[in-house]
């Protein structure tokens, strides 16, 4: 008896446990229900009779859309193309108080992306976008809220790429402004109008970073455009305007084109201290710079369209290959003058008191050569120190081939033709030579009058010869150059107001 009594409290106690537990499931159920069933016999009875194909307060004032931007990046930036491309959010809110329901002023719906196309929204196109698309992966990038006053935000990620009109006058240096102007495709001023979101118009990723720009200024403004349309009848239409001012970075070009020029302009500079018989040396020097210079400028407008006007990196380039060409030119005239008898001063003569066993050993030689005077070079005592400004420490040299020189003499005597000297002979040395039969032994040589004179004389030739426009050059082109980088680089700097953006920073 007691065991069944025991067995019948336990059923009960599990029976009435069971139910508790269904009714509170249902309990908990039923509000969840009745929102589902309350937001969709809501969203039915806005939609109920309600036309996408009219816009908002259709007959009334225009319908206002303010829009707002946030750019998460930007590039690339096509100096070819002219194009610029940026990643951002275009949110697009606007009032149709069709679509307003009763209830608390926050009450905001997240609806699917699917009642896009069962409520109206404005036709906003790109004027200047080329190729702009909508993210997809991994679901189409956007979202809409539906506010309790029949506010309505739409929201999409896009990429849009745009043109932008470059001015390069001032390239590198240059700071660009590329706009972006939208509006709607097919309503006039008179049916829409777009502004600016008052709290937020253009707002800019604090992550965001350019490569070869800095993003300086995003000025935005409301613009309205007057179009005409094809049956030659003029309508405005309402848009918005947003310039993105771009500073170019200088670092890439410096390490890379101007760095490079003026290392070539320098090294050019070398052949000023090269001695000017070394032809070979100069002129190989001055077209391997002058090649290279080309080059270089040619590949600094790899990057660059085919303007029609100069750029002022091509200002640069053209300056330092000037001043190469200006190098050879200079070699040119150097050598012109480094002509024997042109008037410069080729060797220079040290007399000192100690004589030379060359000189002696020369000197002899010249009393055992033959006597044909016709055939020994002439020494004109009379010219000496008067051809050269009276100075007589230089002797000027004229060619080997006013001389005559007995070749099988110089083989027999195996001397060597340092030791030879040609000082100018003038007018009365050829007559003398052309009357060699009439010479007596006191005129064998016209320089045994200077045999003892000239004796304890020594020939010290200087082999490394500077000319006089080398080393007035070795001045005036690094001096020139340096005028001209700054008075470069302060009107360009200037002008395009990166000394001041750099004071104000």
């Amino acid at each position: 008896m007691k065991r069944f009594q025991l067995w019948l409290t336990v059923s009960l106690l599990t029976k009435f446990e069971t139910g508790s537990g269904v009714s509170l499931k249902q309990s908990s159920r039923a509000p969840q229900m009745n929102n589902h069933q309350n937001i969709s016999s809501l969203l039915d009875n806005l939609l109920r009779g309600y036309d996408n194909s009219v816009r908002p307060d259709f007959g009334g004032p225009p319908a206002v859309v303010e829009v707002d931007i946030m750019v998460r990046s930007m590039g690339p930036i096509s100096e070819v193309d002219m194009t610029y491309s940026m990643d951002c959010y275009f949110r697009q809110s606007w009032v149709d108080r069709r679509l307003a329901f009763p209830g608390d002023t926050n009450d905001t719906l997240a609806l699917s992306i699917s009642m896009l196309a069962r409520i109206w929204k404005p036709d906003t196109y790109f004027y200047n976008g080329k190729q702009s698309y909508l993210h997809t992966i991994t679901t189409p990038n956007k979202f809409v809220r539906l506010y309790q006053d029949g506010r309505v935000l739409y929201s999409s990620r896009l990429t849009i790429k745009a043109g932008c009109p470059m001015n390069l006058e001032d390239f590198p240096m240059d700071i660009q402004r590329c706009p972006l102007k939208f509006g709607s495709f097919g309503y006039t001023a008179q049916d829409v109008l777009y502004r600016w979101n008052a709290a937020r118009q253009v707002a800019i990723a604090e992550d965001m970073k350019l490569s070869q720009f800095d993003l300086i200024a995003t000025p935005a403004a409301n613009h309205t455009d007057t179009i005409v349309n094809s049956d030659t009848k003029s309508a405005e239409y309402s848009m918005l305007l947003v310039s993105f001012h771009l500073q170019r970075h200088m670092g890439n070009f410096l390490i890379q084109v101007y760095g490079p020029c003026v290392l070539l302009v320098v090294l050019s500079w070398v052949s000023f201290w090269l001695n000017r018989e070394a032809t070979a040396d100069r002129v190989s020097l001055g077209i391997t710079t002058v090649l290279t210079m080309t080059f270089l400028g040619l590949e600094a407008r790899t990057d660059l369209p085919k303007v029609p006007y100069p750029t002022a990196l091509d200002f640069f380039v053209f300056l330092s290959f000037s001043f190469i060409f200006a190098t050879i030119i200079q070699f040119a005239v150097v050598h012109y003058f480094t002509k024997y008898g042109s008037g410069e001063c080729y060797f220079s003569s040290d007399f000192s008191s100690d004589s030379s066993s060359d000189e002696e050993d020369w000197i002899e030689s010249r009393e055992n050569a033959p006597k044909e005077v016709s055939h020994s070079p002439v020494c004109k005592s009379s010219n000496y120190g008067s051809s050269n400004g009276g100075d007589p420490h230089f002797i000027e040299v004229i060619p080997l081939s006013a001389c005559s020189i007995p070749v099988a003499s110089m083989r027999r005597t195996s001397q060597p033709w340092s030791n030879l000297s040609c000082i100018n002979r003038s007018q009365d040395d050829k007559n003398y030579h052309a009357s060699p039969n009439k010479s007596t032994g006191s005129q064998k040589s016209p320089c045994q009058s200077q045999k003892h004179r000239k004796k304890k004389k020594k020939r010290t030739p200087r082999f490394n010869s500077v000319s006089k426009i080398d080393r007035a050059s070795r001045v005036v082109f690094p001096v020139l150059f340096v005028t001209i980088n700054l008075f470069y680089w302060y009107s360009y700097l200037s002008r395009t107001k990166r000394i001041v953006n750099l004071n104000v920073s």
